[in-house]
């Protein structure tokens, strides 16, 4: 038998990686003359937020930390990659970036009962979901918790408040993770570093580029890098990291964002991110401290809807508000506090005072073209649905029962005086659609309603629109010659929050141009007249529990709040209220 020559039996060599090209600049590398931050560690393990969970946290002090201010701060998830504490010594020894504390937070474990055996990976669930826990987590107990211990040298640890002052980063999950931070708490954080981050169907993250392109622009400034190989083929059911990248990159162009990217070959790992990092971190804190603002979207509802320049602003008062508002044929917004049982006023120009309506029971309310206030009253205890009634009153404070027997939530006053409300159901049984004539008469037009909600009426008579607060679709009906809601089609559909399994849908109104608008669990959601979401308003007390348009004109929009407060924001559209004469409206765009 011949011989097998030397080289044959070597061993076969792997091709080389599309990461061998990315080497480390100088920026990435010790310096000689560069003073050294100094890094420490400690034990997160008694989590409220991710219970049972423990992970290290590491920190950097930057050497020209003197505690006299409070420091910039950079989070980094999945602990202080990137050469982090290199290129800060490096970039802050030049005035390339701000003086920054660097929190590099590790991924929760839990311990099983019998460890070290089969523990829990907290990771996933930490940092690739589209929810605030995580950003809850950071600024509830790792940044207190940092703020109670003191530098190596013995120096107090001060962390700035300011959201400019903020940044985040990380690599794949980290990388999302980063991105959620400021997405979820544009008031906290700023600016973004993201490494081939996770944006695909893993727990939610190819949701981001659609709701980056509805979403009214937050004040985020975000760096971006991926290869064109980076892809995980153990999990190739979720997604292409690679194209999803640059989905998301291009939604947040089209919204506005300051975004800027490096594209390369390389696979999903932090070696190209790790050379692009000092690069990315002078851009991320160009400026500084100049803040960093939202930009102009292409959203055409946006550009339609918005003024430019104007933001939210609270209405000012001693109430507590429960999310039941309207505007009366003045435009005056009238709402129940129904944690002080009392009614409420605001008037055009934002002045609050009492209404007439006094101390009510209301789960419902809405105006009729002649001032009448309808409402549904809805006593509590037992006999609460018996004892259910839609009372009108007139502007001099007589009133009048007009139905009872329905518990009912919101309602829509025609032009003709008839009457739209809807009655949510218990656990016991469904919820209802009812039409009231103005001579009393009760007819259930639909049942089987899954907690129906908002109720409301196109500008032109044609079409009702109703919402289910426990599902994530709403309904359309066509309104015949006589009033009645028939053709009933599931229409609407809604976009629900990550922590949610419903919309959380409350009451919605209409333009002038037959959109319509919905309280939502995500804020105010602006619908076509094909039923799609196009806009999404974020508020600033969170979830909206109500809205209506008022203002002389109709062109304020009024919100409230989960935080049981009334935000307003004037808008260049002006509102449609059901009482209204109706006229006609231009044709739908078919698309």
């Amino acid at each position: 038998m011949a011989a097998v020559c030397a080289p044959c039996r070597a061993v076969a060599q792997p091709p080389p990686s599309p990461d061998d090209q990315y080497q480390r600049g100088p920026d990435s590398l010790p310096q000689d003359g560069v003073a050294k931050g100094k890094v420490f560690e400690f034990i997160v393990d008694r989590s409220k937020i991710f219970p049972g969970t423990t992970r290290k946290i590491t920190v950097y002090i930057p050497a020209e930390y003197k505690a006299d201010k409070p420091a910039c701060v950079y989070v980094g998830l999945d602990a202080l990659g990137l050469a982090a504490p290199i290129v800060f010594d490096n970039l802050i020894a030049k005035h390339e970036m701000p003086v920054t504390i660097g929190v590099g937070i590790a991924p929760g474990t839990v311990d099983s009962e019998r460890p070290p055996h089969n523990a829990r990976n907290n990771r996933s669930v930490e940092f690739d979901g589209l929810n605030d826990n995580l950003v809850r987590f950071v600024l509830d107990e790792v940044l207190p918790e940092l703020e109670r211990r003191q530098t190596p040298d013995g120096l107090p640890i001060l962390l700035s408040k300011n959201p400019n002052d903020r940044a985040a980063g990380g690599v794949s999950t980290g990388g999302i993770g980063a991105f959620s931070l400021a997405w979820e708490r544009p008031d906290e954080f700023r600016r973004v570093f993201t490494a081939v981050g996770t944006f695909v169907g893993m727990r939610g993250g190819d949701r981001y580029a659609v709701l980056v392109r509805k979403t009214e622009p937050k004040p985020i400034r975000i760096f971006m890098q991926d290869g064109a190989n980076d892809e995980l083929p153990p999990l190739g059911e979720v997604g292409s990291w690679w194209m999803s990248n640059q989905t998301l990159e291009r939604a947040l162009r089209f919204a506005g964002y300051p975004v800027m990217h490096v594209w390369g070959e390389g696979i999903h790992s932090g070696v190209h991110g790790t050379v692009v990092f000092p690069d990315a971190m002078r851009w991320l804190w160009k400026d500084w401290p100049e803040p960093v603002r939202a930009g102009q979207s292409q959203n055409v509802f946006l550009r339609e809807i918005l003024q430019p320049g104007e933001g939210w602003r609270a209405v000012d008062g001693d109430y507590q508000s429960g999310g039941v508002l309207t505007a009366n044929p003045k435009g005056e917004i009238v709402f129940a506090d129904t944690n002080g049982v009392r009614t409420w006023r605001i008037s055009a120009d934002g002045a609050l005072s009492e209404s007439r309506l006094g101390s009510k029971h209301i789960a419902g309310l809405a105006f009729a073209a002649d001032g009448r206030a309808f409402v549904n009253e809805t006593p509590g205890g037992r006999e609460a649905s018996r004892n259910a009634k839609i009372v009108a009153y007139a502007p001099d404070g007589t009133s009048s029962t007009i139905a009872t027997g329905i518990h009912g939530l919101n309602l829509t006053v025609t032009n003709q005086g008839s009457i739209y409300v809807t009655e949510p159901g218990t656990a016991d049984s469904s919820g209802n659609l009812w039409l009231v004539r103005p001579s009393g008469e009760k007819i259930r037009v639909d049942s089987g309603l899954n907690h129906p909600s908002g109720v409301a009426l196109s500008p032109d008579g044609l079409w009702l629109a109703v919402s289910e607060n426990k599902s994530h679709v709403g309904y359309s009906y066509r309104v015949d010659a006589n009033g009645l809601p028939q053709d009933k089609q599931a229409f609407y559909w809604f976009h629900v929050p990550d922590t949610a399994d419903d919309s959380g849908a409350g009451a919605w109104v209409m333009d002038r141009d037959g959109r319509l608008y919905s309280a939502t669990r995500m804020g105010i959601q602006v619908f076509d007249r094909n039923g799609r979401s196009r806009l999404i308003l974020p508020i600033p007390g969170g979830a909206a529990t109500g809205v209506s348009f008022g203002g002389a004109d109709f062109a304020t929009l009024y919100v409230s709040s989960a935080d049981h407060r009334i935000y307003r924001r004037r808008v260049q559209v002006h509102g449609a209220p059901a009482w209204a004469a109706p006229f006609e409206l231009p044709p739908a765009d078919p698309s």
